[in-house]
């Protein structure tokens, strides 16, 4: 599941089929009692609080402002061993203005650190200090030191690869919906290869690159921050592993904000939440293109979704013929498109991209779908972490057979994502770490402070049945939903009834009846210079 664009991270959320764990374990591929780890996380958190993190300038590789603060703190790369192998995540801080946006004689009183994860597995949080400027947030930058970092593996935090950048991004590639048996085996191949890297670069250190250990992680991170309870809001998986922190430390919870919801049911982690996943992103297509259709005087692409559809295969059919700037192909396109499934902000610069390509002038296209190889390094490196968690995580089906069955039929009906979700976790069917059982997420009563879960209603990344399922798990929490509308992540958004809950909870604790709905954020509007050309429509 891709991060929120408004954290700049990348990312992307996807999944496994494995028996649950008994409720409140832990246990690792082995079976073994997880008391070590439980230990081996108080030690490291103890000596995290008596070292603390010595702020500084930021390093210049992480590319940030003067005004805000990075460090380091240790932890152990395996937590049945805490006096073993160290590793060293990066932190960034913006302390607390103090300032109220409404008030200037008002001085704030600060409230602590609020941690951030934007989600991934594989996206770093680094950035998200920067993001106290933007209205939206200006009330809890008041209150509270912005606090992001590197997850393990991530950026600088004991970075994980598993290929050369070099040859990460192929392109231009193809796309197909209905994949030969050829190209089949020729991804199959891709994928063993994949998962040989990983095992050959990480060595014994693959097994630790762990949802379990991004939530050891976090308590490490907070004692080190000087806060005895924590306060974290996370994003898309950042709320799969925060719910995994508050069933291991519900004593340790400040508050905590679930935005965009995983489900954490251990049957569904992570092969079936992928085959959900893939579902969901034919409903969004089916939404982008009856706004396209909507707009068809400015697009020209078709004034009904069947029509903008076949102006989108062909553009796919020219793109395997003649990829556009020699590096866009059918890939290339899918994947642009894949994100305007996310974020329906970026739904008129695709089309106004798509059109413009199919009236003959490309570039538009190349600068949005072209891979740029200067972020080649950061791209594989997130993809890296993404997979060495989630296949570390659980079961994955090991029969190629099962993999060609389920997304055969669900290509059938879900044809837009289904194959490159595929290929993307393909490689956990041939993994070599040891796999571990999903802990069974739930809290009982009085066992967690009350949480907040956001969830837009039609969000295809992390589906809406993932976000009550998790409402039903943690007991006390509170569940808003963002009504008939899409976008992954929405927390300090465009939508002011869905930040006045989220302002509400952190700055007050307090909190909406079980649940509450906001009506939807308006829908984008054609960019104004696009509708002043030509709507001629591209031959079809």
């Amino acid at each position: 599941m891709r991060a929120p664009a408004l954290y700049s991270a990348a990312g992307t959320l996807l999944l496994t089929t494995l028996a649950a764990a008994p409720a409140g374990s832990a246990s690792g591929a082995s079976g073994a009692p997880a008391a070590a780890e439980v230990r081996g996380t108080a030690t490291a958190a103890a000596r995290a609080e008596a070292a603390g993190i010595a702020f500084g300038k930021c390093a210049e590789v992480e590319d940030l402002p003067g005004n805000v603060q990075c460090g380091t703190v240790s932890v152990p790369l395996d937590y049945a061993s805490p006096d073993g192998k160290q590793i060293k995540l990066t932190v960034s801080r913006v302390r607390a203005t103090h300032r109220d946006p409404h008030n200037s004689k008002r001085k704030v009183p600060r409230q602590g650190a609020l941690v951030f994860n934007p989600g991934g597995p594989g996206a770093s949080g680094m950035y998200f200090p920067l993001i106290g400027v933007m209205p939206e947030w200006k009330r809890l930058a008041a209150a509270y030191d912005l606090v992001g970092y590197a997850p393990r593996g991530v950026g600088r935090s004991a970075p994980l690869s598993c290929q050369d950048p070099k040859h990460f991004y192929e392109a231009p590639s193809q796309a197909p919906t209905h994949p030969s048996e050829s190209y089949k085996q020729e991804r199959i191949a891709q994928a063993k290869t994949y998962a040989q890297g990983c095992a050959k670069r990480a060595g014994s250190a693959l097994r630790h690159y762990t949802s379990l250990n991004n939530a050891r992680d976090l308590d490490v991170l907070r004692a080190a921050l000087g806060e005895e309870k924590l306060t974290f809001m996370g994003a898309s998986y950042g709320t799969y592993f925060g719910a995994l922190y508050a069933t291991l430390f519900p004593s340790h919870v400040r508050r905590m904000v679930f935005d965009s919801a995983v489900n954490p049911d251990p049957t569904q982690i992570w092969y079936r939440n992928n085959l959900d996943q893939s579902a969901a992103f034919e409903g969004r297509w089916a939404d982008f293109r009856d706004w396209i259709a909507k707009h068809d005087k400015v697009y020209g692409l078709g004034d009904t979704a069947e029509r903008v559809q076949r102006s989108y295969d062909k553009a796919a059919a020219q793109l395997a013929v003649e990829p556009a700037g020699g590096k866009v192909g059918p890939g290339q396109l899918q994947g642009a498109f894949l994100a305007a499934g996310y974020y329906d902000d970026y739904w008129p610069h695709r089309a106004e991209a798509l059109s413009a390509y199919l009236k003959g002038d490309p570039k538009q296209l190349i600068l949005q779908a072209g891979p740029h190889a200067e972020a080649a390094k950061e791209a594989e490196n997130g993809n890296a972490v993404y997979t060495a968690v989630e296949c570390n995580d659980a079961s994955w089906p090991t029969d190629w057979k099962v993999w060609d069955r389920d997304n055969t039929r669900l290509a059938r009906v879900a044809p837009f994502e289904t194959w490159d979700n595929v290929w993307m976790n393909l490689p956990c069917a041939y993994w070599s770490a040891p796999r571990q059982e999903p802990l069974d997420v739930r809290t009982g009563p009085g066992e967690l402070p009350p949480t907040l879960i956001l969830a837009a209603e039609r969000d295809a990344a992390t589906p809406y049945d993932g976000a009550l399922e998790m409402h039903r798990r943690l007991w006390g929490s509170v569940l808003v939903t963002e009504r008939d509308s899409g976008t992954h992540g929405i927390a300090g958004g465009p939508n002011p009834c869905v930040n006045g809950h989220v302002d509400a909870y952190l700055l007050e604790g307090r909190l909406p009846v079980r649940r509450a709905a906001c009506a939807p954020h308006p829908e984008p509007k054609p960019r104004e210079h696009s509708s002043k050309k030509s709507a001629a429509r591209p031959a079809a």
